[in-house]
């Protein structure tokens, strides 16, 4: 591949991503909630309570950012943490009611924003989306993974 094509995929992505996180702030906003919140509580929705641990690999981001997420939605009152019954040292994190509505009103926001993102595109483009957008993490992941750290010596 050419850098000429290169660049125009990596920026494409790089806008999509930024204008995409841009708008979910706008919407996530009036329900008191920032990007990645709304991740943590559709994934409560569709699973029921769960460990903690177990929702930092649901949604790919670290046990402690999970944790100060969880904290700030339990301050909010939309979800709720307790020891897990059969380990003290892990905490399970439910959605309350009021946690229950907002995933209610979420849900129609996140509608919301896909429509508005695949807006216009042939209805096979966006039944391929999510196959092809995985497919794109996927590569990623890979290369992540295979990747030797680098050492800055210096």
């Amino acid at each position: 591949m050419d850098f000429d094509q290169a660049d125009a995929i990596n920026q494409a992505i790089r806008l999509l991503s930024l204008r995409h996180r841009a708008r979910a702030t706008a919407l996530l906003a009036p329900l008191g909630l920032y990007p990645g919140q709304e991740a943590l509580l559709l994934e409560l929705a569709r699973t029921g309570p769960v460990i903690q641990a177990q929702l930092s690999g649901a949604l790919g981001c670290e046990p402690p950012s999970v944790t100060l997420m969880a904290g700030k939605l339990e301050t909010a009152g939309f979800v709720r943490r307790s020891p897990a019954p059969d380990d003290r040292r892990a905490t399970v994190v439910a959605l309350t009611e009021t946690g229950k509505d907002v995933v209610d009103r979420l849900t129609q926001v996140w509608c919301e924003l896909a429509e508005e993102t695949v807006a216009g595109l042939p209805a096979e483009t966006v039944d391929g989306l999510p196959g092809l957008l995985r497919a794109l993490a996927d590569n990623v992941d890979a290369k992540a993974r295979h990747a030797a750290p680098r050492r800055r010596d210096g």
